[in-house]
Protein backbone atom coordinates (compact mmCIF):
# COMPACT_ATOMS: atom_id res chain seq x y z
CA UNK A 1 0.00 0.00 0.00
CA UNK A 2 2.61 2.58 0.96
CA UNK A 3 4.19 1.86 -2.54
CA UNK A 4 0.99 2.62 -4.23
CA UNK A 5 0.58 5.90 -2.43
CA UNK A 6 4.14 6.83 -3.38
CA UNK A 7 3.02 6.68 -6.65
CA UNK A 8 0.03 8.88 -5.78
CA UNK A 9 1.92 11.06 -4.23
CA UNK A 10 1.99 13.85 -6.62
CA UNK A 11 -1.45 14.41 -6.17
CA UNK A 12 -2.43 13.17 -2.45
CA UNK A 13 -0.08 15.80 -1.34
CA UNK A 14 -2.74 19.37 -2.76
CA UNK A 15 -5.66 16.89 -2.31
CA UNK A 16 -4.48 16.62 1.41
CA UNK A 17 -3.35 19.81 1.48
CA UNK A 18 -6.83 21.43 -0.10
CA UNK A 19 -8.95 19.23 3.02
CA UNK A 20 -6.52 20.58 5.12
CA UNK A 21 -7.44 24.57 4.25
CA UNK A 22 -11.08 24.00 4.40
CA UNK A 23 -10.75 21.75 7.80
CA UNK A 24 -8.97 24.71 9.48
CA UNK A 25 -12.15 27.01 8.70
CA UNK A 26 -14.69 24.32 9.15
CA UNK A 27 -13.33 23.88 12.43
CA UNK A 28 -13.74 27.12 13.45
CA UNK A 29 -17.31 26.58 13.03
CA UNK A 30 -18.31 23.34 14.14
CA UNK A 31 -14.76 22.38 16.13
CA UNK A 32 -11.76 20.84 14.72
CA UNK A 33 -12.25 17.02 15.59
CA UNK A 34 -16.53 16.90 14.68
CA UNK A 35 -17.74 15.15 11.81
CA UNK A 36 -18.84 18.30 10.32
CA UNK A 37 -15.69 19.82 10.06
CA UNK A 38 -14.00 17.22 8.39
CA UNK A 39 -17.40 15.54 6.36
CA UNK A 40 -17.80 19.26 5.10
CA UNK A 41 -14.36 19.45 4.40
CA UNK A 42 -14.16 16.34 1.72
CA UNK A 43 -17.67 18.33 0.29
CA UNK A 44 -15.66 21.38 -0.27
CA UNK A 45 -13.17 19.28 -2.34
CA UNK A 46 -15.67 17.77 -4.36
CA UNK A 47 -17.26 21.08 -5.73
CA UNK A 48 -13.81 22.73 -6.35
CA UNK A 49 -12.53 20.02 -8.32
CA UNK A 50 -16.12 19.62 -10.01
CA UNK A 51 -16.00 23.61 -10.89
CA UNK A 52 -12.23 23.25 -12.21
CA UNK A 53 -14.01 20.50 -14.59
CA UNK A 54 -16.61 22.23 -15.59
CA UNK A 55 -14.90 23.05 -19.03
CA UNK A 56 -14.53 19.04 -19.71
CA UNK A 57 -17.99 19.16 -18.74
CA UNK A 58 -19.11 21.04 -21.70
CA UNK A 59 -17.03 19.16 -24.20
CA UNK A 60 -18.21 15.68 -23.06
CA UNK A 61 -21.91 17.09 -23.73
CA UNK A 62 -20.46 18.41 -27.53
CA UNK A 63 -19.01 15.12 -27.94
CA UNK A 64 -22.25 12.80 -26.72
CA UNK A 65 -24.27 15.44 -29.12
CA UNK A 66 -22.06 14.54 -31.90
CA UNK A 67 -22.21 10.90 -30.85
CA UNK A 68 -25.57 10.14 -31.23
CA UNK A 69 -25.82 12.48 -34.56
CA UNK A 70 -22.80 10.32 -35.78
CA UNK A 71 -25.11 7.22 -35.10
CA UNK A 72 -27.25 6.56 -38.48
CA UNK A 73 -23.80 6.91 -40.27
CA UNK A 74 -22.00 4.45 -37.94
CA UNK A 75 -25.04 2.24 -38.30
CA UNK A 76 -24.64 1.69 -41.96
CA UNK A 77 -20.79 1.35 -41.85
CA UNK A 78 -21.79 -1.88 -39.70
CA UNK A 79 -24.24 -3.02 -42.05
CA UNK A 80 -22.05 -2.84 -45.34
CA UNK A 81 -18.83 -3.95 -43.59
CA UNK A 82 -20.28 -6.56 -40.74
CA UNK A 83 -17.90 -9.42 -41.97
CA UNK A 84 -14.98 -7.31 -42.62
CA UNK A 85 -14.00 -6.09 -39.31
CA UNK A 86 -10.66 -4.32 -40.11
CA UNK A 87 -12.35 -2.28 -43.10
CA UNK A 88 -15.15 -1.64 -40.39
CA UNK A 89 -12.78 -0.14 -38.24
CA UNK A 90 -10.98 2.00 -40.70
CA UNK A 91 -14.24 3.31 -41.57
CA UNK A 92 -15.16 3.97 -37.94
CA UNK A 93 -11.69 6.49 -37.92
CA UNK A 94 -12.54 7.72 -41.32
CA UNK A 95 -15.96 8.91 -40.09
CA UNK A 96 -14.21 10.29 -36.35
CA UNK A 97 -11.75 12.58 -38.58
CA UNK A 98 -13.96 13.74 -41.27
CA UNK A 99 -16.49 15.15 -38.09
CA UNK A 100 -13.83 16.07 -35.64
CA UNK A 101 -15.12 13.05 -33.12
CA UNK A 102 -13.75 11.46 -30.38
CA UNK A 103 -15.42 8.84 -28.74
CA UNK A 104 -13.37 9.43 -25.51
CA UNK A 105 -14.38 12.60 -25.22
CA UNK A 106 -17.30 11.64 -23.39
CA UNK A 107 -15.53 10.09 -20.83
CA UNK A 108 -12.92 13.27 -19.68
CA UNK A 109 -14.31 14.49 -16.40
CA UNK A 110 -14.32 10.43 -15.04
CA UNK A 111 -11.07 10.47 -16.29
CA UNK A 112 -9.72 13.84 -14.90
CA UNK A 113 -11.70 13.13 -11.31
CA UNK A 114 -10.42 9.92 -11.16
CA UNK A 115 -6.65 10.91 -9.65
CA UNK A 116 -8.37 12.79 -6.96
CA UNK A 117 -10.41 9.98 -6.22
CA UNK A 118 -7.36 7.59 -5.38
CA UNK A 119 -5.41 10.23 -3.54
CA UNK A 120 -8.78 10.79 -1.67
CA UNK A 121 -8.94 7.61 -1.45
CA UNK A 122 -4.89 6.77 0.04
CA UNK A 123 -5.87 9.93 2.42
CA UNK A 124 -8.37 8.66 4.74
CA UNK A 125 -6.51 5.17 4.39
CA UNK A 126 -3.66 6.19 6.07
CA UNK A 127 -6.15 8.08 8.48
CA UNK A 128 -7.87 4.59 9.17
CA UNK A 129 -4.64 2.71 9.87
CA UNK A 130 -2.69 5.64 11.36
CA UNK A 131 0.04 6.47 9.33
CA UNK A 132 0.52 10.48 8.00
CA UNK A 133 0.41 11.36 4.39
CA UNK A 134 1.07 14.26 2.41
CA UNK A 135 0.61 17.73 4.93
CA UNK A 136 -1.45 15.52 7.49
CA UNK A 137 0.64 15.58 10.56
CA UNK A 138 0.14 13.54 13.73
CA UNK A 139 -2.19 16.46 15.37
CA UNK A 140 -4.81 16.57 12.58
CA UNK A 141 -4.31 12.69 12.22
CA UNK A 142 -5.62 12.07 15.21
CA UNK A 143 -8.45 15.08 14.78
CA UNK A 144 -9.51 12.89 11.95
CA UNK A 145 -9.66 9.74 13.82
CA UNK A 146 -11.84 11.10 16.27
CA UNK A 147 -14.32 12.66 13.62
CA UNK A 148 -17.81 10.84 13.29
CA UNK A 149 -20.23 11.22 10.19
CA UNK A 150 -23.56 10.33 12.35
CA UNK A 151 -21.64 7.60 14.42
CA UNK A 152 -19.71 6.30 11.82
CA UNK A 153 -16.10 7.02 11.63
CA UNK A 154 -14.66 8.32 8.44
CA UNK A 155 -11.82 6.00 7.99
CA UNK A 156 -14.53 2.90 8.58
CA UNK A 157 -15.93 0.02 6.22
CA UNK A 158 -18.63 -1.71 5.74
CA UNK A 159 -16.75 -4.54 5.45
CA UNK A 160 -14.58 -3.56 8.83
CA UNK A 161 -14.27 -6.44 11.68
CA UNK A 162 -15.90 -5.00 14.85
CA UNK A 163 -12.25 -4.81 16.65
CA UNK A 164 -10.99 -2.43 13.87
CA UNK A 165 -14.23 -0.34 14.44
CA UNK A 166 -14.23 -0.10 17.91
CA UNK A 167 -10.11 1.14 18.07
CA UNK A 168 -11.80 4.30 15.86
CA UNK A 169 -14.16 4.63 18.26
CA UNK A 170 -17.33 3.40 17.07
CA UNK A 171 -20.01 0.16 17.04
CA UNK A 172 -19.80 -2.02 14.15
CA UNK A 173 -23.85 -1.58 13.67
CA UNK A 174 -23.56 1.99 13.34
CA UNK A 175 -21.11 1.86 10.57
CA UNK A 176 -22.79 -0.81 8.93
CA UNK A 177 -26.29 1.48 9.24
CA UNK A 178 -24.67 4.42 7.90
CA UNK A 179 -22.52 2.83 5.07
CA UNK A 180 -25.44 1.38 3.68
CA UNK A 181 -27.64 4.29 3.68
CA UNK A 182 -24.74 6.20 1.73
CA UNK A 183 -24.12 3.65 -0.27
CA UNK A 184 -27.81 3.39 -1.14
CA UNK A 185 -28.09 7.06 -2.06
CA UNK A 186 -25.68 6.81 -3.91
CA UNK A 187 -26.36 3.88 -6.61
CA UNK A 188 -30.16 6.06 -6.26
CA UNK A 189 -28.17 9.11 -7.12
CA UNK A 190 -26.49 7.36 -10.46
CA UNK A 191 -29.56 5.31 -11.49
CA UNK A 192 -31.69 8.59 -11.54
CA UNK A 193 -28.98 10.56 -12.97
CA UNK A 194 -28.71 8.03 -15.84
CA UNK A 195 -32.40 7.19 -16.59
CA UNK A 196 -33.13 11.39 -16.49
CA UNK A 197 -30.58 10.96 -19.74
CA UNK A 198 -32.10 8.44 -21.40
CA UNK A 199 -35.97 9.59 -21.19
CA UNK A 200 -35.82 13.43 -21.19
CA UNK A 201 -32.46 14.24 -23.49
CA UNK A 202 -31.97 11.46 -26.02
CA UNK A 203 -33.32 12.29 -29.68
CA UNK A 204 -36.57 10.19 -30.07
CA UNK A 205 -36.58 9.85 -33.80
CA UNK A 206 -33.14 8.02 -34.31
CA UNK A 207 -33.22 4.50 -32.84
CA UNK A 208 -29.28 3.25 -32.57
CA UNK A 209 -27.43 0.86 -30.83
CA UNK A 210 -25.84 3.79 -28.99
CA UNK A 211 -29.55 4.18 -26.72
CA UNK A 212 -29.53 0.49 -26.21
CA UNK A 213 -25.99 1.01 -24.52
CA UNK A 214 -27.11 4.10 -22.44
CA UNK A 215 -30.18 2.06 -21.15
CA UNK A 216 -27.42 -1.08 -20.05
CA UNK A 217 -25.47 1.21 -18.32
CA UNK A 218 -28.68 3.10 -16.67
CA UNK A 219 -28.49 -0.63 -14.64
CA UNK A 220 -24.97 -1.52 -15.28
CA UNK A 221 -23.58 1.28 -12.67
CA UNK A 222 -25.62 1.26 -9.82
CA UNK A 223 -24.93 -2.30 -9.48
CA UNK A 224 -21.50 -1.52 -9.91
CA UNK A 225 -21.12 1.06 -6.93
CA UNK A 226 -22.99 -0.84 -4.20
CA UNK A 227 -20.32 -3.66 -5.26
CA UNK A 228 -17.25 -1.38 -4.53
CA UNK A 229 -18.90 0.43 -2.26
CA UNK A 230 -19.23 -1.88 0.56
CA UNK A 231 -15.15 -1.84 0.61
CA UNK A 232 -15.10 1.91 0.81
CA UNK A 233 -14.23 4.46 3.46
CA UNK A 234 -17.32 6.67 4.86
CA UNK A 235 -15.08 9.55 3.86
CA UNK A 236 -15.06 8.12 0.26
CA UNK A 237 -18.47 7.44 0.44
CA UNK A 238 -18.89 11.21 1.19
CA UNK A 239 -16.97 12.09 -1.45
CA UNK A 240 -18.92 9.85 -4.23
CA UNK A 241 -21.76 10.55 -3.24
CA UNK A 242 -21.23 14.61 -3.48
CA UNK A 243 -19.83 13.69 -6.60
CA UNK A 244 -23.07 11.71 -7.93
CA UNK A 245 -25.34 14.92 -6.41
CA UNK A 246 -23.56 17.39 -8.26
CA UNK A 247 -23.47 15.42 -11.62
CA UNK A 248 -27.45 14.89 -11.64
CA UNK A 249 -27.92 19.11 -10.46
CA UNK A 250 -25.44 20.01 -12.85
CA UNK A 251 -27.78 17.53 -15.63
CA UNK A 252 -30.52 18.94 -14.77
CA UNK A 253 -29.75 22.42 -15.48
CA UNK A 254 -28.33 21.08 -19.02
CA UNK A 255 -31.32 18.98 -20.10
CA UNK A 256 -33.80 22.17 -19.11
CA UNK A 257 -31.82 24.72 -20.62
CA UNK A 258 -29.63 23.24 -23.67
CA UNK A 259 -31.91 20.09 -24.76
CA UNK A 260 -30.71 17.79 -27.11
CA UNK A 261 -32.99 18.36 -30.71
CA UNK A 262 -35.35 15.90 -31.23
CA UNK A 263 -35.82 14.92 -27.05
CA UNK A 264 -38.54 15.70 -25.03
CA UNK A 265 -36.35 17.69 -23.00
CA UNK A 266 -36.30 20.04 -26.32
CA UNK A 267 -40.32 19.50 -26.56
CA UNK A 268 -40.95 20.92 -23.09
CA UNK A 269 -37.93 23.67 -23.53
CA UNK A 270 -39.70 25.20 -26.68
CA UNK A 271 -42.94 25.21 -25.43
CA UNK A 272 -42.17 27.26 -22.17
CA UNK A 273 -39.85 29.54 -24.87
CA UNK A 274 -42.53 30.39 -27.19
CA UNK A 275 -44.78 31.54 -23.85
CA UNK A 276 -41.89 34.00 -22.68
CA UNK A 277 -41.14 35.14 -26.38
CA UNK A 278 -44.89 35.70 -27.01
CA UNK A 279 -45.25 37.63 -23.66
CA UNK A 280 -42.35 39.80 -23.80
CA UNK A 281 -42.57 39.99 -27.33
CA UNK A 282 -38.18 39.28 -27.63
CA UNK A 283 -35.58 37.09 -25.97
CA UNK A 284 -33.76 38.40 -23.15
CA UNK A 285 -30.80 35.68 -22.55
CA UNK A 286 -28.21 34.84 -24.63
CA UNK A 287 -28.67 31.38 -24.66
CA UNK A 288 -32.59 31.68 -25.97
CA UNK A 289 -30.63 33.51 -29.09
CA UNK A 290 -28.51 30.88 -29.54
CA UNK A 291 -31.45 28.20 -29.83
CA UNK A 292 -33.30 30.38 -31.59
CA UNK A 293 -30.13 31.28 -34.17
CA UNK A 294 -29.33 27.23 -34.67
CA UNK A 295 -33.29 26.87 -35.30
CA UNK A 296 -33.82 29.10 -37.73
CA UNK A 297 -30.28 28.07 -39.50
CA UNK A 298 -31.74 24.57 -40.31
CA UNK A 299 -34.08 26.04 -42.78
CA UNK A 300 -36.12 22.55 -44.17
CA UNK A 301 -33.70 20.57 -41.74
CA UNK A 302 -35.88 21.30 -39.15
CA UNK A 303 -37.52 18.44 -36.55
CA UNK A 304 -41.29 18.79 -35.26
CA UNK A 305 -40.89 20.35 -32.22
CA UNK A 306 -39.06 23.13 -33.97
CA UNK A 307 -41.24 23.99 -36.85
CA UNK A 308 -43.87 24.18 -33.96
CA UNK A 309 -42.12 26.80 -32.06
CA UNK A 310 -41.68 28.89 -35.81
CA UNK A 311 -44.82 28.40 -36.39
CA UNK A 312 -46.04 29.83 -32.77
CA UNK A 313 -43.84 32.86 -33.18
CA UNK A 314 -46.44 33.79 -36.72
CA UNK A 315 -48.99 33.50 -35.57
CA UNK A 316 -48.64 35.80 -32.80
CA UNK A 317 -47.25 38.40 -35.36
CA UNK A 318 -43.22 37.30 -34.10
CA UNK A 319 -40.90 36.65 -36.68
CA UNK A 320 -37.17 34.62 -35.72
CA UNK A 321 -34.39 36.18 -36.92
CA UNK A 322 -31.26 34.50 -38.20
CA UNK A 323 -29.63 36.53 -35.67
CA UNK A 324 -31.44 34.36 -32.96
CA UNK A 325 -33.72 37.81 -31.88
CA UNK A 326 -37.05 37.90 -32.09
CA UNK A 327 -39.14 40.89 -33.33
CA UNK A 328 -42.68 42.03 -35.17
CA UNK A 329 -42.48 41.89 -38.85
CA UNK A 330 -42.11 40.58 -41.77
CA UNK A 331 -38.57 39.78 -41.84
CA UNK A 332 -38.72 35.74 -41.65
CA UNK A 333 -41.31 35.70 -44.13
CA UNK A 334 -39.71 35.33 -47.03
CA UNK A 335 -37.41 32.50 -45.04
CA UNK A 336 -40.01 30.72 -43.69
CA UNK A 337 -41.57 30.20 -47.11
CA UNK A 338 -38.35 28.93 -48.89
CA UNK A 339 -38.46 26.51 -45.96
CA UNK A 340 -42.11 24.78 -46.88
CA UNK A 341 -43.11 25.67 -43.52
CA UNK A 342 -46.45 27.17 -43.86
CA UNK A 343 -46.96 30.81 -41.90
CA UNK A 344 -49.82 32.84 -41.25
CA UNK A 345 -48.15 35.81 -39.95
CA UNK A 346 -46.06 38.54 -42.36
CA UNK A 347 -47.04 36.23 -45.12
CA UNK A 348 -47.68 38.46 -48.51
CA UNK A 349 -51.86 38.46 -49.35
CA UNK A 350 -53.12 36.40 -52.09
CA UNK A 351 -54.30 38.91 -54.88
CA UNK A 352 -58.27 38.33 -55.94
CA UNK A 353 -58.94 38.88 -59.43
CA UNK A 354 -60.71 41.75 -60.94
CA UNK A 355 -64.82 41.00 -61.33
CA UNK A 356 -65.78 41.12 -64.48
CA UNK A 357 -68.99 42.44 -65.85
CA UNK A 358 -71.79 39.91 -67.11
CA UNK A 359 -71.42 41.38 -70.43
CA UNK A 360 -67.98 40.31 -70.31
CA UNK A 361 -68.97 37.41 -68.98
CA UNK A 362 -71.51 36.24 -71.69
CA UNK A 363 -69.19 37.28 -74.52
CA UNK A 364 -66.66 34.55 -73.56
CA UNK A 365 -62.77 34.81 -72.50
CA UNK A 366 -61.18 36.49 -74.83
CA UNK A 367 -58.17 34.74 -76.76
CA UNK A 368 -54.85 35.59 -75.18
CA UNK A 369 -52.73 38.15 -77.37
CA UNK A 370 -55.55 39.78 -78.79
CA UNK A 371 -54.81 43.67 -79.51
CA UNK A 372 -56.94 46.25 -77.84
CA UNK A 373 -57.70 47.45 -80.76
CA UNK A 374 -58.92 44.97 -82.41
CA UNK A 375 -61.34 44.33 -79.30
CA UNK A 376 -62.47 47.89 -79.51
CA UNK A 377 -63.18 47.72 -83.52
CA UNK A 378 -65.66 45.65 -82.55
CA UNK A 379 -69.20 47.08 -83.12
CA UNK A 380 -71.36 46.34 -79.56
CA UNK A 381 -75.27 47.11 -79.26
CA UNK A 382 -75.29 50.24 -78.51
CA UNK A 383 -73.61 51.46 -81.94
CA UNK A 384 -75.29 51.65 -85.39
CA UNK A 385 -74.41 49.42 -88.26
CA UNK A 386 -73.37 50.00 -91.34
CA UNK A 387 -75.68 48.19 -93.15
CA UNK A 388 -78.65 50.02 -94.55
CA UNK A 389 -81.64 50.52 -92.80
CA UNK A 390 -84.42 48.73 -95.12
CA UNK A 391 -82.43 45.64 -94.30
CA UNK A 392 -83.69 45.32 -90.92
CA UNK A 393 -87.42 44.79 -90.00
CA UNK A 394 -87.50 47.74 -87.87
CA UNK A 395 -85.88 50.72 -86.65
CA UNK A 396 -86.17 50.02 -83.30
CA UNK A 397 -82.71 50.10 -81.07
CA UNK A 398 -80.94 47.14 -80.26
CA UNK A 399 -81.77 46.16 -76.90
CA UNK A 400 -79.43 46.65 -74.03
CA UNK A 401 -77.13 43.95 -72.86
CA UNK A 402 -78.75 43.53 -70.06
CA UNK A 403 -82.20 42.43 -72.07
CA UNK A 404 -80.84 40.32 -74.62
CA UNK A 405 -81.40 37.23 -72.49
CA UNK A 406 -85.00 38.16 -72.04
CA UNK A 407 -85.44 39.32 -75.74
CA UNK A 408 -83.43 35.93 -77.01
CA UNK A 409 -86.21 33.87 -74.66
CA UNK A 410 -89.08 35.95 -75.96
CA UNK A 411 -87.77 34.81 -79.73
CA UNK A 412 -88.12 31.19 -78.67
CA UNK A 413 -84.24 30.88 -78.93
CA UNK A 414 -82.87 28.88 -75.90
CA UNK A 415 -79.78 30.01 -73.75
CA UNK A 416 -77.33 26.78 -73.45
CA UNK A 417 -78.72 24.51 -75.92
CA UNK A 418 -79.23 24.40 -79.39
CA UNK A 419 -81.92 26.82 -80.59
CA UNK A 420 -85.42 25.76 -81.91
CA UNK A 421 -85.55 26.03 -85.45
CA UNK A 422 -87.57 28.72 -87.08
CA UNK A 423 -90.87 28.17 -89.18
CA UNK A 424 -91.10 29.56 -92.73
CA UNK A 425 -92.62 32.78 -92.97
CA UNK A 426 -95.97 33.60 -94.35
CA UNK A 427 -96.34 35.85 -97.02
Amino acid sequence: MDTIASLFSFITTPVSWVIVQFHSVYGKVFGADTGWAWGLSIVSLVILIRICLIPLFVKQIKATRAMQTLQPEMKKIQERYKNDKQRQSEEMMKLYKETGTNPLSSCLPILAQSPFFFALYHVLNGIATGKTIGVINDPLLASARKAHIFGAPLAAKFTDSADKVGQLGATLTDVRVVTAIMIVMMSASQFYTQRQLMTKNVDTTVKTPFMQQQKMLMYVFPVMFAIFGINFPVGVLVYWLTTNVWTMGQQMYVIRNNPTPGSKAQAAYLERLTKHVTHHGKTRRRSEKTIIKAIVAKGRDRNEFERKFINALNKAGLAAHADGTVAKGEAEAVTLAEDGTPTTGGAPKRQQPKRQSKAQRQGGPRVAGESTASASSTPTSLEKSDEPQDAKPADKPAPKSGASGRSKAQSGQRKGGPQRPKSPSKK
